[in-house]
């Protein structure tokens, strides 16, 4: 073979992509040991007015109040202005959630509405934050935080009206079963397309600091949409006006069939992609209500002072699948859940109660069976209008209405050939 003949050897290897893998695949043994959790109290608490590169540290643990034995400790707790009154309310607060929940997955099962999607193990985030909040201040939720209308006493029946699409409903049918609008309890029209809420967050808090008022408002995402564009799009904006914001991360391991990981990338906490938008980051025990209410009330501050957004994460767990459309046990271990280490947020407030002689197993008890008395005489009012196959509907004439201030010549002609 002539000189000139001879193979050329490659200069690289080939080129190759690394694709992630959560730690355990549905029947191997749940493991969360990779996942640093420290001891509470021992997380640092700046003043409001720390400077964004000082704090970074915070991007990379997690802020915990509550103890094994159920005692507040550290200076988030020392911090904290709830009263004993505030406490036991949020404690009722979550078990109403969870409870609405279990009432309203049976009726989906039962074909009383078409989807439901519950918040099982979350229930601390948005019943918490809620309290930290002032009246005006604007939620921007996902479809899993309904506490917030709950712990700020929004009517169950009517949260039921909307999930059973009945004549009763607001929102006259036009949205999916969970997706609720409150503008006077601060809860923005919820969007299905995710990540959205980040972007009109910050943009509602641009505007309210445009026209000079007080309100703040929150943007609210889960872990997997993070991956989308608006989610960077409002750190942007957010970072260079200032904007009055606190941005929620739920990070509860899970997409809707995707692990963490597929969406964080080499960040190493979603926490710390505020980081690079020199905006101020907090990781949180998001089981543990304190400690939600503690972050929240500084983020909020901060905001509320001019100081500019925050972000925040919420390390959490979805005990649930992500819908009555999900099976979970086809994407993960089915002792997942029970083996998390964080705990569950309502025993976990329950124990802190019982530690300070506020609360007892036998009274505990007799607020489950209250609770479900609520929630059952408030499902009654419900369904005594109407479910997904029976009772009263709104009319298909509605699709026509609310789309404009005053309807144009071809929605009219429209409604007409519908027959209204």
């Amino acid at each position: 073979m002539a000189e000139d003949d001879a193979p050329i050897a490659p200069a690289h290897a080939p080129l190759s992509l690394t694709v992630p893998e959560p730690a355990v695949r549905p029947g191997g043994q749940p493991d969360f040991s990779g996942v640093p959790i420290p001891r509470a109290g021992t997380v640092r608490r700046p003043e409001v007015t720390e400077d964004p590169e000082a704090m970074r540290d915070l991007a990379f643990t997690i802020i915990r109040v509550l103890n094994r034995e159920g005692e507040a400790v550290g200076p988030w707790a020392e911090a904290l202005d709830l009263t004993d009154e505030d406490l036991l309310a949020g404690l009722r607060h979550m078990m109403m959630l969870r409870t609405y929940d279990a009432r309203m997955m049976t009726a989906q099962r039962q074909q009383k509405t078409s989807f439901y999607m519950q918040h099982l193990g979350e229930e601390a985030i948005s019943c918490a934050f809620r309290k930290a909040l002032e009246p005006g201040d604007m939620n921007f939720p996902t479809y899993r935080q309904a506490g917030l209308l709950i712990a700020d006493d929004y009517p169950l029946s009517e949260m039921m009206n909307q999930v059973y699409s009945n004549d009763g409903d607001r929102l006259r049918g036009r949205q999916l079963p969970v997706m609720y609008s409150s503008k006077e309890h601060g809860f923005f029209t919820i969007s299905g397309n995710l990540a959205t809420q980040f972007i009109q967050a910050v943009g509602w808090a641009m505007a309210s600091a445009i026209s000079g008022d007080t309100r703040i408002s929150a943007g609210w995402i889960g872990d997997g949409s993070t991956a989308e564009s608006d989610f960077h799009a409002a750190l942007v904006f957010a970072s260079t006006y200032k904007a009055p914001v606190v941005l929620n991360i739920v990070n509860n391991q899970w997409a809707i069939s995707t692990f963490q990981g597929i969406a964080r990338g080499g960040a190493g906490t979603f926490a710390a992609r505020g980081l690079g938008f020199g905006i101020p980051a907090l990781r949180v025990d998001g089981n543990d209500y304190l400690a939600v209410y503690a972050a929240a009330k500084w983020a909020v501050e901060r905001a509320r002072r001019n100081l500019g957004p925050t972000v925040v994460e919420y390390v959490t767990y979805r005990a649930g699948g992500h819908s009555t459309s999900d099976d979970p046990n086809a994407y993960r271990p089915a002792a997942e859940s029970a083996a998390w280490p964080l705990g569950d947020p309502v025993l976990r407030l329950k124990a802190h109660l019982i530690a300070r002689g506020l609360w007892s197993e036998e009274r505990h008890a007799q607020a489950e069976a209250e609770v479900l008395a609520t929630i059952t005489n408030a499902q009654k009012q419900a369904e005594a209008i109407g479910t997904l196959h029976s009772g009263r509907r709104p009319s298909p004439k509605d699709m026509f209405e609310d789309v404009y201030a005053e309807m144009p010549p071809h929605l009219k002609k429209q409604r007409q050939e519908a027959g209204f």
